[in-house]
């Protein structure tokens, strides 16, 4: 189908897209009518099997590219959004997933929030749809671990060196992104966005990072299988200690399953009195879960994502140690994947358990 491109736009928007049929469309439909910036949409398809091609195509205002042939060492992602960056003509990149949906005004508010702070690169942290039992247990307990390793305060700290940035919303400017070797000097890792922030920060530029449910939310995973699959690919590269962490949150788990047993036993002997001191563990669990910006009706089963976080850890770290996890029907090597600033403390961990 044939496009109208601005000639030159404020900004590009990217959108790697693989096997996507089910969220592909909420996506561009609220991608196509932002206003108060000139844009363009780039949708490129990564060896779709599905109708991916066929929606993208439905949007005038896309314009649809293939991503070639996965060069070796590369993941599938970075090669979409390389090849996206490349036929990309804005002052500005917004590399975005195509199961994001957008709110209205959400470009150039974001855009207007990257120039007023002055900043090379802004990540927003979607707000996380979520349906189903263990959506919903998990998913809070994980996004608060990470609220509590990748402080948005200490990354958008110009002074600090923590960087961070969700790979479903990251508006760069084309310099910066240029000037730091793009995706493809980071072609083989994994943590594709953290590592991207990484570099902008080391490059003396400055990056923002917070969460944006006023501006994108989204629902990564569709079925308990993509859930798993997801999740072991990342949780063992975005925690600095994944066993010792698995530990630590069973044995919050076991905790609050001792507490609240000793409340109810109490209550029901009517020591009134003293029940409400076994509830103070529960209560301070559910404080911390309230961090990640999830429904309370998410985090009240926090009692299940315990344990299905400490198992999901463990999964993740056996599958990087043994060099292999899947994603899309691909598979990829992990020997490099790590942030560098965990690696040697991850090689000195894994030593120690091993």
């Amino acid at each position: 189908m044939t496009t109208t491109q601005p000639v030159h736009p404020d900004v590009s928007i990217i959108i790697p897209a693989r096997n996507e049929e089910v969220s592909l469309g909420a996506c561009l439909e609220s991608l196509v009518s932002q206003q108060g910036v000139e844009f363009e949409i780039i949708v490129v398809n990564d060896h779709s099997v599905d109708r991916t091609r066929e929606i993208a195509e439905s949007f005038a205002k896309a314009h649809v590219i293939d991503a070639g042939p996965l060069p070796p060492g590369w993941t599938g992602k970075n090669n979409a959004v390389a090849t996206g960056a490349q036929a990309a003509r804005g002052e500005w990149l917004l590399f975005t997933d195509a199961d994001t949906v957008h709110l209205p005004g959400s470009l150039s508010r974001s855009l207007a929030e990257a120039k007023e702070n002055a900043v090379a690169l802004l990540s927003y942290s979607p707000e996380q749809v979520v349906t189903g039992l263990w959506e919903r247990a998990v998913m809070p307990v994980i996004f608060a671990e990470l609220a509590a390793q990748y402080r948005p305060s200490e990354v958008s700290d110009a002074r600090s060196p923590a960087a961070a940035a969700n790979g479903q919303y990251i508006l760069i400017t084309r310099e910066a992104y240029d000037a730091i070797g793009g995706h493809a000097a980071i072609a083989s890792n994994l943590l594709e966005d953290v590592e991207l922030a990484r570099a902008v920060k080391r490059s003396g530029r400055k990056i923002r990072f917070r969460f944006g449910g006023d501006a994108v939310r989204t629902r990564m995973y569709r079925s308990f299988s993509q859930l798993r699959e997801g999740w072991i690919k990342n949780l063992a590269i975005l925690f600095p200690a994944p066993a010792r962490l698995a530990i630590w949150r069973f044995l919050e788990f076991l905790a609050l399953v001792f507490s609240l047993a000793l409340f109810i036993l109490f209550v029901a002997y009517r020591e009134f009195l003293f029940a409400p001191l076994f509830l103070i563990g529960p209560i301070l669990t559910l404080w911390r879960i309230a961090r990640a910006h999830f429904s309370w009706k998410a985090n009240a089963l926090v009692l299940f994502g315990l344990p299905l976080f400490s198992y999901l850890l463990l999964r993740s770290k056996l599958s990087h140690q043994r060099g292999k996890v899947s994603w899309k029907g691909r598979e990829y090597g992990t020997a490099d994947s790590r942030p560098e600033e965990f690696r040697d403390q991850a090689s000195s961990i894994v030593r120690k358990l091993s």
